[in-house]
């Protein structure tokens, strides 16, 4: 018996549709397993996991909170990625744009005004966008493998936050704790509905983002540029597309939708800065885009679901006495289901059976 993955002719369009509930599917039964192995019923694991994060309203603000950037990362990233330009460093862009929007709260902390909160996201997403066009260059003009660059850059951004905060931008009444000054109010992103629970605008941000990215990959030429380019190089070029150019927009576009998601998140959620901003949103964002399918408001949903992921451990980790590392399990499980579901889009599988045939010896 032997195993072949045929090309298809044409992209299966059934398969685009249930190649992400399967690995969905597939995603649970590997956590059924896994929950036994580790000794735990694996319906009070999974119910601990998808249900009971659902049942408050609080809940389902702190879904938001976690949503709000992986949508915001993701969206940014599904531009580059259809470009054909792999951006893996969002982790990086998300605190680079933590650290430059922090630059008015923590170091002008006397300067009072309304202006100061939309002073910060500019800023955020300029400080995300600059960080990113360093694989930018390095692609456009060396032709340097991006993922490499832009993958290396997030523990320099990572490192360059940790020294800041334990240095120069230490809160001197923080009791010697790594922790930067306290943001002043005006420098906070205000709750969506307080008298319900903490969810800021951040969430808001990531809806209309993806929704306008949306409508330029849909109804405009931009959009059809980042299509040709993306699936032809060499077709885009006859066109009159620039794949260098392209190159320079899409890391430039992630980079400040990571950086406004960085900002936000330590104006919205934290109030300051620390040495960890992030459980990883920067690299979930690249399973949220891919469960998307790389589309807008796909990766809205997607979102939804791993941020789910995220709450759903640490109710484990309470109810269940299971490690947080069980998170990172479930949303790199994820991710490979997904990537192997999507070979049923462009191939199909053909099992090959053939028979073994002895030579006939003559005799002596």
């Amino acid at each position: 018996m032997r195993i072949e993955l045929e090309k298809r002719p044409q992209a299966s369009k059934l398969y685009g549709f249930v190649s992400p509930l399967l690995a969905l599917g597939l995603t649970l039964i590997a956590g059924v397993i896994m929950f036994a192995l580790l000794g735990k019923n694996p319906i009070e694991a999974l119910d601990a996991f998808f249900i009971e994060p659902l049942m408050e309203v609080w809940s389902l603000h702190e879904l938001a909170v976690k949503a709000g950037p992986l949508i915001l990362i993701a969206v940014g990233l599904s531009v580059c990625y259809r470009s054909n330009n792999w951006n893996i460093g969002a982790e990086g862009q998300f605190t680079m744009g933590a650290i430059a929007g922090s630059i008015l709260p923590v170091v002008f902390s006397d300067w009072h005004s309304p202006v100061v909160l939309p002073l910060m996201l500019i800023m955020g997403a300029i400080g995300g966008a600059l960080f990113a066009a360093i694989p930018a260059l390095l692609k456009a003009h060396f032709n340097t493998n991006e993922i490499l660059t832009s993958l290396m850059l997030v523990y320099i951004a990572q490192l360059f936050l940790d020294w800041l905060v334990r240095g120069a931008w230490r809160d001197p009444q923080g009791m010697n704790f790594p922790v930067s000054r306290d943001f002043a109010p005006e420098a906070v992103l205000p709750a969506i509905w307080e008298e319900s629970g903490r969810a800021h605008w951040a969430f808001a941000f990531a809806i209309i983002a993806a929704v306008l990215v949306w409508f330029m990959m849909k109804y405009t030429l931009r959009g059809f540029e980042i299509v040709v380019l993306g699936q032809a190089e060499r077709a885009g070029r006859f066109a009159g597309f620039s794949s260098r150019k392209m190159i320079w927009f899409s890391f430039l576009f992630s980079g400040a939708l990571a950086g406004l998601a960085g900002i936000s998140e330590v104006s919205g959620s934290i109030g300051h800065l620390q040495p960890a901003i992030s459980p990883g949103y920067g690299f979930t964002a690249i399973i949220v885009a891919f469960l998307g399918r790389l589309n807008p408001l796909g990766i809205i949903a997607s979102g939804l679901v791993l941020a789910l992921t995220y709450l759903g451990g640490e109710a484990a980790q309470l109810s269940l006495g299971v490690s947080d590392k069980v998170t990172r399990m479930f949303q790199g499980l994820l991710l490979f289901f997904v990537l192997s579901c999507d070979t049923l889009i462009y191939y199909k599988i053909r099992i090959l059976w053939s028979r073994v045939h002895s030579p006939i010896g003559k005799s002596a």
